[in-house]
């Protein structure tokens, strides 16, 4: 097995007042097909592996809550746009049957699907939390989570983009983005505060940011997104996110 261990200066970007921070970050990533998890699980002393796509903006969610909780792990890339599909391999189906990333190998145990990973990692290591004690504010959360992972990321992930065909990929993304995000606008006037909900980080602040990365790279105008926008502002300074995000990872292409 071919193990790269990788480093990467992570620089935030520059924001008024305040210098650049610099953060170093090092993680090991498996370059190899990957292999069936149980291989790995039964060892207690065994990093947490997460089968991951550094543009996934559903494995950045996971990437945002693990480094949230401080919890050290091993990155495994799937390349899902090689044209075979890494997803699509032997090995990784028996993984994870929904050919889709990210995919969490913790505790002895294969979790698939962001959300659930993450409410698992919440559930088992509580501290520090993503959610609220409040259990309206828990709501408010679960709320603006299920707006972005069930409302409106679905609709224009990588799968479906290629369902659509590229004639009308772009029109279809745009729609779908500004559909949510304008619901999405309406809901935080309620709940945010410095953040999502408030002024702690949650859960709802680990789906927010790698959808507005989406709708960026998808050329929405957000300034019709006030609130949105200013909440990004703040994740941008989170180190957590920072490390997260898709150009830090080890398998981001360097070109």
């Amino acid at each position: 097995m071919n193990v790269v261990w990788c480093t990467r200066r992570i620089f935030q970007r520059p924001r008024l007042g305040k210098c650049n921070q610099i953060f170093k970050i090092v993680t090991k990533q498996i370059t190899t097909t990957p292999i069936h998890p149980t291989q790995n699980s039964s060892n207690e002393n065994t990093l947490p592996i997460l089968y991951s796509y550094w543009h996934s903006s559903c494995s950045w969610r996971v990437r945002i809550a693990l480094n949230f909780k401080n919890i050290s792990y091993e990155t495994r890339a799937i390349n899902l746009r090689k044209p075979e599909g890494d997803q699509h391999t032997k090995e990784y189906s028996s993984v994870n049957p929904m050919h889709q990333v990210p995919t969490l190998v913790i505790d002895g145990h294969t979790i698939i699907e962001s959300i659930a990973i993450i409410n698992y990692l919440e559930e088992t290591r509580p501290l520090p939390p993503l959610l609220p004690r409040d259990t309206y504010s828990r709501a408010k959360v679960r709320e603006i989570v299920d707006i972005i992972a069930s409302g409106i990321q679905p609709l224009q992930n990588l799968k479906v983009q290629k369902y659509i065909g590229k004639d009308k990929r772009k029109e279809w993304v745009q729609h779908w983005i500004n559909s949510g995000f304008g619901a999405l606008e309406k809901r935080l006037s309620t709940s945010a505060g410095k953040y999502c909900v408030g002024d702690e980080f949650s859960l709802a602040d680990c789906c927010l940011m790698p959808q507005v990365f989406n709708a960026k790279k998808s050329e929405i105008d957000m300034r019709q997104y006030p609130i949105i926008s200013r909440i990004e502002t703040e994740l941008e300074a989170v180190p957590a996110v920072i490390a997260a995000h898709p150009l830090n990872q080890p398998d981001c292409p360097t070109k």
